[in-house]
């Protein structure tokens, strides 16, 4: 069976944990890796470490 890896992340502004739309994978300064994305709903920039 496959399974589909939907990147989530929390939205401050719904208060609620949303999958991130146009997910993008960055690293930031330090070397973590990240997702960086928006809110499906609202529009609100989403951001979750070690995606």
């Amino acid at each position: 069976m496959e399974t589909i890896n939907m990147t989530m992340a929390y939205c401050v502004k719904c208060k609620a944990s949303r999958e991130v739309k146009n997910p993008q994978n960055i690293v930031m300064k330090n070397g973590r890796k990240a997702v960086s994305g928006t809110c499906p709903v609202c529009g609100t920039k989403l951001f979750r470490i070690g995606g």
